[in-house]
């Protein structure tokens, strides 16, 4: 299966095992441990899986699934599933529209039935940690839905919206818990949580986590659970600081990988607009004039940029609202839902802000600004590929934005197709001279935009 790799990771000092397996050995993954590697033919061969009946999961879940139209598994539900329903630990690295929250909500709610142990007072007995509210929000909503032939007690603790209901709901304990790790620490120290008797622990997107400043937050959090325990971490990238996060709370992980360049090249159609800066706004509205950008979300790097954005959209007659980091957990709501209805037809987002949209009929993404993170770039586009659709993401480049475009034709493996003219340099030239010129200058621009790249992080 391509763009998949499963290994095993052994601690204290962690090695890479890759699994070599045929058909015939799945079963037998499924069931045992995986304490040294298998030897087999020298190529790694799939597990192909082509119905959920065949990961182990109960009648009752996929009765849920089949109400809900899912057949096949996605390449991370295959891998994860069988392994997590056996109880090991897992390091899943994966983009957003991969499946995974299916393919960690969906053993959890089954592993929690099969315990059979009711949760007491205040009580957690499974936590997922999200960084974002949209995403909390988007992942009880799964389980929801996954669990509705079951009875399974769940509530989502998140900032931005009256802590009494969430107070209440805790007060008889849950099952699944999903927060957000502010919010979540607040209830704690105020003992309107109990986390001690947690045995399930669901960290996702945890480099958005690091991102956003939560990573102390849910150290604090993994302190306050039982060491034994099952515990998963997903993300879709691996710096030091999760790469170190993993070692710390995971035991005996299995890793499972899907690369990006797969996620990002096979189903989605992408283009790059050469424009200079002043003149994004009027080729937005000039796009958004055709027939066929049905519903589109535009990428900004700002909360100021997307409020931006949407005031010049609504002077052309758009349809737009914006969500981000400075609006109320209400408003963010209404404009996800105007969103999804079709009442508005553009959503202008933040890279943050975006975690948790999960909208399948996107039919086109569009980067303003392109990101600094080639990754991020990756779960933009993602949001008009979901569930196997193919998509069109169109992205905007000025002069300043040409580094950020060649590190995400590096990751992709390869360059993005340019639309109308290419990049032009005499253009660029001219802004070096009005901004000075001479040698003396360059300095001076290049701390200009390290500067930018701070401030971009902290603005969304």
């Amino acid at each position: 299966m391509r763009g998949v790799t499963v290994s095993r990771l052994i601690h204290p000092k962690p090695r890479l095992i890759h699994l070599r397996v045929d058909r015939n050995d799945a079963a037998n993954i499924r069931r045992a441990p995986m304490r040294a590697p298998v030897r087999h033919n020298k190529e790694l061969l799939s597990v192909t899986i082509s119905a959920f009946a065949e990961l182990g999961l109960t009648e009752r879940l996929l009765r849920a699934l089949k109400d809900a139209q899912y057949d096949t598994p996605t390449p991370i539900q295959q891998r994860a599933i069988p392994l997590l329903l056996d109880g090991m630990d897992l390091l899943g690295i994966a983009q957003t529209g991969t499946g995974k929250t299916a393919a960690f909500t969906l053993p959890l709610i089954q592993n929690l039935e099969e315990d059979g142990i009711k949760a007491s007072p205040k009580s957690v007995r499974a936590l997922i940690l999200a960084p974002t509210r949209e995403l909390a929000l988007q992942i009880s909503s799964s389980i929801r839905s996954y669990g509705r032939h079951l009875h399974i007690r769940q509530a989502v603790v998140m900032g931005g919206v009256a802590q009494r209901p969430q107070i209440e709901a805790l007060r008889r304990g849950v099952d699944i818990l999903v927060a957000t790790p502010g919010r979540l620490l607040d209830l704690v120290n105020r003992r309107h949580a109990d986390l001690r008797q947690c045995q399930y622990l669901v960290i996702d997107e945890a480099d958005r986590m690091f991102d956003m400043g939560f990573i102390r937050d849910v150290r604090k959090i993994v302190g306050m659970l039982p060491e034994e325990r099952q515990t998963l971490l997903f993300s879709a990238t691996m710096p030091a600081e999760i790469s170190r996060l993993s070692g710390e709370i995971l035991y005996e992980p299995v890793r499972v990988e899907i690369a990006a360049k797969s996620i990002a090249v096979d189903r989605i159609e992408q283009h790059v607009h050469h424009l200079a800066s002043a003149a994004k706004r009027d080729h937005l509205a000039k796009l958004l004039d055709e027939p066929d950008l049905e519903k589109v979300i535009v990428f900004t790097r700002t909360k100021r940029g997307a409020d931006q954005v949407v005031k010049r959209l609504a002077r052309d007659g758009v349809s737009a609202e914006a969500i981000h980091g400075n609006k109320s957990q209400n408003a963010r709501q209404r404009a996800l839902e105007n969103f999804r209805n079709g009442r508005s037809r553009v959503l202008v987002a933040t890279d943050i802000a975006s975690r948790g949209i999960d909208v399948d009929d996107i039919t086109h993404v569009i980067n303003y600004e392109l990101p600094n993170e080639p990754e991020c770039y990756v779960h933009r586009i993602g949001r008009t590929a979901r569930a196997g659709a193919a998509g069109i993401a169109i992205s905007f480049c000025d002069a300043s934005e040409r580094s950020q475009l060649r590190s995400i034709e590096r990751l992709i493996k390869r360059p993005l197709s340019i639309v109308g003219d290419g990049p032009v340099e005499a253009a660029a030239s001219s802004d070096k001279r009005n901004r000075g010129g001479g040698h003396r200058s360059e300095p001076g621009a290049r701390k200009r935009r390290r500067r930018s790249r701070r401030y971009d992080r902290r603005a969304a």
